[in-house]
């Protein structure tokens, strides 16, 4: 096949993918200094506080999700416990925590779909 023809198809996609990633860069940083002007920091602090020593679903701004055990609540960061691993995550970045669901008999669900 014609190389112009594979730069025609592939040059416009590789521009619309890196342009893509600076908007969503951009979009976060926007929404982190909104946050912060509000105070809503502070709010998200005093409902992840709720949270201390349960097994939660933690939803962050870029789809990502993580499970794990909130141990502690600092400043602008949660201490979450995940397979005997400690990791810290940024409260700016959270949009929401939930307790991990159970079942009528009290298990863990295998599948959660949000």
């Amino acid at each position: 096949m014609n190389p112009a023809i594979y730069i025609a198809i592939f040059l416009p996609l590789w521009l619309m993918i890196i342009t893509q990633q600076g908007r969503k860069k951009k979009m976060l940083a926007t929404l982190i200094k909104k946050r912060r002007e509000k105070k809503e920091s502070a709010e998200m602090q005093e409902l992840a506080k709720r949270f201390i020593e349960k097994e939660c679903l933690i939803y962050l701004y870029d789809g990502n999700q993580i499970t794990g055990v909130i141990k502690e609540i600092t400043d602008s960061a949660a201490l979450v416990e995940k397979k005997g691993v400690l990791e810290a995550v940024n409260l700016d970045f959270v949009t929401r925590i939930r307790e991990y669901p159970k079942d009528k008999n009290g298990k863990k669900k295998s599948v959660v779909l949000d």
